[in-house]
């Protein structure tokens, strides 16, 4: 049939009138989520923090019928570190797996977590965190344009391996050639105690140990685990130098422009699988130690107490406190006594 202007345009006003006619109706898409927001993390699938913010990610799509879908990206498929916070910043990545001291490459104070020897356990780490001065870094973190969740995720006590003797008192360390992330505050930190610290990639320290390139290194007990460092080490001394605390942090805008209901699901959620999360790292902790244990690696429990003395005597902390500032030092104090 051809189709002239006239019988066209009669066919329109048809159309446009039973439009007016009927009840204007708006429907979401079936299936489609009002706000759809990706979480990158660096940390791999099996990691307890990714394990447990898909629960919650999956809890807050089934009670929100669906209008806020949370879909998760570990294992730094959307970048390093570095380039997610700034992608979170800018409001290209909605969601991101924020560690403070990472934060402080944009506000330095947040590093104040990662002053070595400062936490002497758990306890007072979690005090610490979950009061005045983890308020502190999450406000520093707004202030850059990231919205942390209130309750933080446990990344672990970094603890020191070594392949020729345990590390028990603080002139153990002296000499010794030690692998360390590219950190300044890791660097100063090994510096201050007479070590000799070779900042190399995590992906080369089997090998440099292996090859006798660097006689020890430090980190959580699941990476000494995952990357079998055991194998090509000795000794694990337990010292607890730095502990890391993990938040979900949101980009500013992205977290403003969810309704308080959305927001409330968030809190909730986030902060339940925080919680249980970290319940999962000391009962993984536990295993950890007895898997290397029956591996061939020696746990020892050196006492604290010198390697602080060390550091205050060697100008450490007082370096430490200039660097992060007199408000953050002083918050850092009130849970660990004086340092400096």
């Amino acid at each position: 049939m051809n189709l002239t202007r006239r019988t066209v345009l009669s066919r329109a006003g048809v159309a446009a009138a039973t439009a007016i006619a009927a009840p204007f109706v708006l429907r979401w898409p079936a299936n489609a989520a009002e706000f759809a927001y990706k979480y990158g993390t660096a940390l791999p699938e099996g990691h307890p923090m990714v394990i447990r913010s898909k629960e919650a990610a999956a809890k807050i799509k089934e009670e929100s019928g669906g209008k806020l879908d949370i879909t998760l990206y570990p294992s730094s498929v959307l970048g390093q570190d570095t380039a997610m916070m700034s992608q979170a910043i800018a409001g290209a990545l909605e969601i991101y797996g924020m560690s403070l001291d990472i934060l402080a490459q944009k506000s330095p104070s947040a590093a104040i977590f990662g002053v070595g020897f400062a936490f002497p356990d758990y306890p007072t780490a979690w005090k610490a965190m979950d009061g005045d001065l983890g308020n502190y870094c999450r406000g520093l973190s707004d202030k850059i344009g990231l919205y942390c969740m209130d309750k933080a995720f446990d990344h672990g006590f970094r603890e020191i391996t070594s392949k020729a003797k345990p590390i028990n008192t603080p002139d153990d360390l002296k000499g010794m050639k030690i692998r360390l992330p590219v950190a300044p505050l890791f660097i100063s930190l090994f510096q201050h105690l007479g070590a000799s610290p070779t900042p190399i990639n995590f992906g080369e320290v089997y090998s440099a140990l292996q090859t006798g390139l660097v006689d020890g290194q430090e980190n959580p007990l699941i990476l000494i685990d995952t990357a079998k460092l055991y194998e090509v080490q000795k000794y694990c001394s337990m010292t607890n130098h730095i502990w890391v605390g993990l938040h979900i942090s949101f980009n500013n805008d992205a977290w403003k422009r969810l309704p308080a209901d959305l927001q409330e699901l968030c809190h909730k959620h986030f902060s339940a699988a925080a919680l249980a999360e970290r319940d999962d790292w000391q009962a993984m902790d536990k295993t950890e130690i007895d898997k290397m244990t029956k591996a061939g690696l020696t746990f020892v429990h050196p006492d604290t107490q010198p390697f602080q003395e060390a550091l205050k005597k060697s100008g450490f902390y007082p370096d430490c406190k200039k660097q992060m500032g007199d408000e953050a030092w002083a918050l850092l104090e009130k849970y660990t006594g004086a340092l400096a």
